[in-house]
């Protein structure tokens, strides 16, 4: 039986993103979907602010490490491209 999420987040994304086999391309143009993308501001906004939960926090910190591995897989995907 799989354990389902009522939403998925960024990293829910990316997993699937590449278990679907991307081209280099593909993963060069990735963009976060716009759901992810509000998201994404809306932690920085209150982290900003200084109103984010423990919880929240914890989110926002795994979202920049899944954004940070995105970061280096588009590098990396550029040099095999070029």
């Amino acid at each position: 039986m799989a354990l389902t999420s009522p939403e998925r987040t960024p990293t829910d994304e990316v997993m699937d993103f590449l278990l679907s086999a991307p081209t280099p391309e593909q993963v060069i143009t990735l963009r976060p979907s716009a759901a992810a993308q509000e998201r994404m501001r809306y932690l920085l906004d209150g982290n900003r602010n200084e109103s984010l939960s423990d919880a929240e926090r914890a989110e926002l910190e795994s979202y920049l490490q899944v954004e940070q591995f995105v970061r280096r897989l588009k590098i990396r995907a550029q040099e095999r491209f070029t």
